[in-house]
């Protein structure tokens, strides 16, 4: 069985944001703005991305 994995870029800046929502980014694994991961959709990855979806570009 395949795992889903999903795509998401960095569309804004870091600057100017909470110590929270860098984390959440750096924990995504992104580092700056265009930078692209594809990830395995899980519960864990979707919760950080909630967070700071106004930030996030996300494929399926």
């Amino acid at each position: 069985m395949a795992t889903k994995m999903i795509k998401v870029t960095l569309i804004k800046s870091l600057s100017k944001r909470t110590p929270v929502q860098k984390q959440c980014v750096s924990g995504l694994g992104l580092r700056r703005i265009g930078h692209t991961r594809e990830l395995i959709d899980n519960a864990i990855v979707r919760g950080l991305i909630n967070k700071i979806s106004f930030m996030l570009r996300v494929e399926e």
